[in-house]
């Protein structure tokens, strides 16, 4: 039996994932942090692996690497994805392509390699990093909506075929996290704070520590262990009210 568990969590360079990294740490993982950019370290128990994650070749190498290293996995962390801000119509296949090769058929990729190791040992947490955009709807975003939609879909599949071989797979559905990718979002001008914070009823964006809190607790089967094919939304309200702004912004400024 392992005494020592270890995550490996895709993304790790900023962002959610290098704060999902952190909690772990803190919770006594070993790591391996994975991402196309150098990541920061975090001590001598975590190992830092280059990778594109929808690269199959890559993602070979990288289960290796980490399987070598360590003789095991337990955790699964599916963070690693891009956004893309765009009307449909207006969309070129090639762009369709690398948005669900990055932020879906990479976590299949990544499911499928350690999946193996998890199935062999027969106990295993895959969390995939999805999104409220995996959920409803948004605007611009037919190729980053899809490929949540589609994550979803795989998180659910991967948790009816493989639960009952001890390896439960869950997913997060962040809402807006001020984050790099936001920031690089908003540069483009799609959208302010002011539409964000009116639009959630707790009035904020997400931290990355709200949504790495929610990633360890799925994570932990002390806590979790009866958890499996879920969609967790940390999104502070948005898909729970239907309100419209002047609503929502008026029951929120009452004394």
């Amino acid at each position: 039996m392992h005494t020592r568990r270890v995550a490996v969590i895709t993304g790790a360079a900023q962002g959610i994932g290098r704060r999902t990294a952190e909690v772990f740490a803190a919770g006594g993982y070993a790591l391996a942090l994975v991402d196309l950019q150098p990541v920061p370290s975090l001590g001598s128990d975590a190992i830092e692996v280059t990778g594109d994650v929808s690269s199959e070749a890559d993602v070979e190498r990288i289960a290796a690497t980490v399987l070598g290293h360590f003789g095991h996995a337990d955790v699964l962390v599916n963070n690693a994805g891009i956004s893309f801000i765009r009307p449909a119509e207006e969309i070129a296949a090639g762009e369709w392509r690398r948005v669900l090769e990055v932020n879906l058929t990479g976590p299949f990729l990544l499911c499928r390699a350690f999946g193996r190791d998890m199935l062999a040992q027969g106990s295993g947490a895959i969390v995939n990093v999805a999104s409220v955009a995996g959920l409803s709807g948004i605007a611009d975003r037919a190729a980053y909506n899809a490929s949540k939609h589609g994550l979803i879909g795989l998180t659910r599949t991967l948790a009816a075929e493989w639960g009952g071989r001890g390896v439960r797979c869950n997913a997060v559905c962040p809402g807006w996290v001020k984050t790099e990718m936001d920031l690089a979002d908003q540069a483009g001008g799609s959208y302010s704070d002011a539409d964000i914070e009116n639009r959630v009823p707790m009035a904020r964006f997400a931290r990355p520590d709200d949504i790495a809190q929610a990633i360890a607790f799925l994570a932990d089967p002390a806590l979790s262990g009866f958890v499996n094919g879920v969609e967790l939304r940390v999104d502070g309200g948005w898909l729970a009210d239907g309100s419209w702004d002047s609503l929502r912004v008026r029951h929120r400024n009452k004394p």
